[in-house]
């Protein structure tokens, strides 16, 4: 297969991802009202995931603490994914499993909403944090791909990206990461919470 052969198969099997992300609309919506109704209480965004989930986790919270398009206040958020001595203390002491619920149980409150980013939805450290968050009374939400695995059991709301492909389950991700950003700035533009 010649390169640009190559590039474009890739390119005909995002498309074919992104064709179908129309019938997530309801549940983008949804997450959009969490994530506002979060923030008007008084609560945080906690975004998590694991290697480039991880990194889109971080990358969502830059965009809403400093901005996204236009300029506006910074929206509290955080990923649990930044703090390296954390991510190293905690396994070497406990087990990776309970990384990230560990967070949640010390930074989270009943007002956040956490965001769990896993393209299998097995991943048993967002699982865990995921469940610890329900357990505190917080909104949860995964953004997940393949069959939803274990997390769509568990989050409140699960957006799930039909596909096998990992690549294209983090593409579709961040381009509802994204959305989110640019509709938050209208809210905060358009008057804030009320």
């Amino acid at each position: 297969m010649s390169q640009q052969s190559s590039y474009l198969a890739t390119l005909e099997r995002h498309r074919k991802t992104f064709a179908v992300m129309e019938e997530h609309q309801e549940s983008v919506e949804q997450l959009l009202e969490l994530t506002r109704q979060s923030l008007k209480r008084g609560g945080k965004i906690i975004f998590l995931g694991n290697g480039g989930s991880a990194a889109d986790s971080q990358h969502l919270a830059a965009e809403f603490m400093v901005r996204y398009k236009k300029e506006r206040g910074p929206l509290a958020s955080i990923a649990l994914t930044t703090d390296t001595s954390i991510l190293t203390a905690h396994p070497n002491d406990y087990e990776f499993e309970t990384v990230f619920e560990r967070q949640v149980l010390g930074l989270g409150k009943p007002e956040d909403l956490v965001i769990g980013l896993t393209t299998s939805g097995q991943s048993e450290n967002i699982n865990r944090a995921l469940k610890a968050a329900n357990d505190m009374g917080a909104a949860t939400v995964a953004l997940t791909g393949r069959d939803g695995g274990k997390v769509k059991d568990i989050a409140k709301l699960s957006i799930i990206i039909n596909s096998d492909e990992t690549a294209r389950i983090q593409e579709a991700h961040m381009f509802i990461g994204h959305w989110l950003c640019e509709a938050m700035d209208e809210v905060m533009l358009s008057g804030g919470f009320d």
